[in-house]
């Protein structure tokens, strides 16, 4: 399969010689300044650390621009020093991080010297693996002569927030302000506040801003601004907005403050409310700059008000703020969004014209745009130009085409695609591999998606929660019980099970229930148990669920008993189930146990039983008429559907 033109190959050849005489070879990763992230949905995220300097705003997508995104740029200085010692940290990690006194044991006869910076790069080895990152963070904490550093204590308070381990967030700078008070800074603060803001947790987000004191930290306009920033990137701009009022005597009101409200109202589609922050902000003594402007042109183009995004366009042009790469990006986007192929590249060619050169990030989004359509040869000539005209593709312009031969099932374009990656120096990143990973277990090759993901390790990278998705489900898939069951476990070791993953959960329990393999089910479960995943109702209304829903009745009123002693009260519907099915076996016994226990965990909460109790029966009855209902409605979409088929035959 050969896409490239000649003249792009030569240049290719040309630059994977100069890679490889560059002293500065490690730093390939970075071909591309504006690392982008894949947002499939629609629009994404810009980010700028100062908004009154538009000119220094870093691309990392397409589309609103936002502030102070989180980067976590690794340092490859001095890489070859702590590479051996960290893959052989990893290596133990993964044998024996289950069993705590072996760890500690080998990590203590590893060799490995404890030294500054190590700790750093074992933790970004870890990646989303949390539980490792974790128990390293915790043995090197006991190593004589050695103190966690700033960066240290960060990493950490990063991997665990981002697991939603905020009890142990707290308890960490807590433990930091008894031991090391030197090292609390504002950032540590702003850090939680981003991770709370992302799971929706709008009040423990804004108590941190009132528990910041205690810790001798005084929140100032910047802390507030990243606040206003989370809480508006993570879908919560009424709160945010609501906010700012209150807090305008407390924070004086800037520009960054202003252009996260109007980010989130347009990211929303609200342009009446983004509208009236515009009018705030004039009346506050701030003019909108470059970064105003294109939040407001994605505003339109996300609202499908294409003639008013050019309306603004020229008006940004009449009133000297010209449109840089990102503006006329936005407008690309939002065309190929309506496969409005023409008109993108008609915009491309107005951008040239207006001596506006087009980045990485213009490129790749038309390449997307074709790709999107399954026009994946125009693709290639856009990608083509691209290298012509000294633009490196980096992994996301990569991962477009990769995702058009997914859906065309093209396994060994995607692997020859990856392979070109690495001679040009653009070293494929997880979403990479997961790509050709679903792709291979979506065709069967469920083998091949396993040879993948260990060149995938050994190439240093750590599997994420998406990529162990993909592998649960592909086994799944093909009916490999055994090896699903194993990677969802090491899943859970490695701490990267939470609520978000609890589909995946249900999944594989049901496959394994239905095949009779009722102690592989229950091993499962122990494994989530004992290995400390915080349960919610949820999680315990899955396992009860399934096991009654593959007639292990007595099973599952048994795990509903040890859900009440771990002090989570059952669903109404799930008590009503359950009453259904030990009516059913005449086992007056564990009902009436189960339904005590129910009675006075109402009683604790000021609920009335017999409202709960009605309120059970009245869902189940919903449940099992909706479910009724979409048997008919498929049944008549199966008959009109072959009818339809017959008619076009005659």
């Amino acid at each position: 399969m050969q896409r490239f033109s000649s003249r792009t190959l030569s240049l290719l050849a040309k630059h994977r010689y100069h890679l490889s005489s560059s002293s500065y070879s490690d730093t390939l990763f970075n071909l591309n300044h504006n690392k982008q992230t894949h947002n499939t949905a629609g629009f994404g995220r810009e980010d700028v650390r100062n908004s009154n300097l538009p000119s220094s705003q870093t691309r990392t997508g397409f589309g609103l621009v936002c502030l102070d995104k989180e980067e976590n740029i690794a340092d490859n200085r001095d890489s070859d020093e702590f590479a051996a010692d960290v893959e052989k940290v990893y290596r133990i990690l993964r044998k024996f991080h289950s069993r705590v006194p072996k760890l500690e044991l080998a990590l203590q006869e590893s060799g490995v010297v404890m030294r500054s910076g190590l700790t750093e790069r074992v933790l970004n080895r870890c990646g989303d693996a949390g539980n490792l990152g974790y128990r390293f963070f915790v043995w090197a904490s006991k190593q004589p002569g050695y103190r966690h550093s700033y960066e240290v204590y960060k990493g950490m308070i990063k991997v665990l927030s981002k697991m939603r381990q905020f009890g142990a967030v707290w308890a960490l700078i807590e433990e930091m302000r008894k031991e090391n008070p030197q090292l609390i800074s504002p950032e540590l603060f702003v850090v939680l506040m981003r991770r709370f803001a992302s799971a929706r947790m709008v009040k423990k987000a804004i108590e941190v801003l009132d528990e910041m004191p205690k810790y001798g930290c005084e929140p100032d306009e910047y802390v507030f601004g990243c606040l206003l920033d989370a809480l508006c990137k993570n879908g919560s701009v009424k709160e945010a907005a609501s906010l700012f009022e209150d807090m305008r005597v407390r924070f004086k009101p800037n520009l960054r403050h202003f252009t996260s409200l109007l980010y989130g109202w347009c990211r929303e589609g609200r342009l009446m409310e983004a509208k009236f922050v515009l009018v705030q902000m004039r009346e506050a003594g701030f003019e909108p700059d470059i970064v105003v402007y294109n939040n407001l042109l994605s505003g339109y183009a996300l609202a499908g008000k294409m003639a008013d995004a050019f309306d603004l366009l020229k008006q940004m042009k009449s009133k000297g703020c010209d449109p840089n790469a990102n503006s006329y990006t936005i407008m690309i986007q939002a065309l190929c969004k309506l496969e409005r192929m023409e008109g993108a590249m008609r915009v491309f060619v107005e951008m040239e014209r207006s001596n506006c050169e087009a980045d990485v990030v213009t490129y790749t989004t038309l390449i997307s745009g074709f790709c999107r359509w399954g026009k994946i040869n125009r693709g290639y000539e856009i990608l083509d130009d691209m290298i012509q005209r000294g633009h490196m593709p980096n992994q996301m312009t990569y991962l477009h085409i990769m995702l058009a031969h997914e859906k065309k099932e093209e396994l060994e374009e995607c692997m020859e695609l990856m392979e070109e990656m690495i001679k040009i120096g653009c070293v494929p990143d997880p979403s990479i591999y997961n790509v050709v990973i679903r792709l291979a277990c979506k065709l069967g090759e469920v083998k091949e998606g396993v040879r993948i993901w260990k060149e995938m390790e050994a190439k240093g990278l750590s599997p994420g929660v998406d990529t162990f998705l993909i592998m649960i489900h592909g086994f799944i898939g093909q009916g490999c019980l055994v090896e699903a069951c194993e990677y969802f476990k090491e899943m859970v070791l490695r701490g990267l099970f939470c609520a978000p993953q609890y589909g995946v959960l249900k999944d594989l329990l049901n496959s394994v229930l239905r095949a009779e393999k009722l102690e592989m089910a229950k091993d499962v479960w122990g494994c989530i148990v004992t290995k400390g995943c915080e349960l919610n109702v949820s999680a315990w209304t899955i396992w009860i669920h399934v096991l009654f829903s593959n007639g292990h009745v007595k099973e599952a009123c048994s795990y509903c008993l040890d859900m009440m002693d771990a002090d989570v009260m059952p669903q109404p519907d799930t008590f009503a189930k359950l009453m259904w099915g030990l009516r059913k076996l005449y086992n007056r016994q564990i009902a009436a146990e189960i339904t005590e226990k129910v009675r006075k965990m109402a009683e604790d909460r000021q609920i009335t039983f017999k409202m709960y109790k009605r309120r059970g029966e009245r869902d189940l009855k919903e449940k099992v008429k909706a479910k009724t209902d979409g048997r008919k409605r498929r049944a008549r979409r199966r008959q009109w559907g072959g009818g339809h088929n017959r008619a076009k035959v005659l």
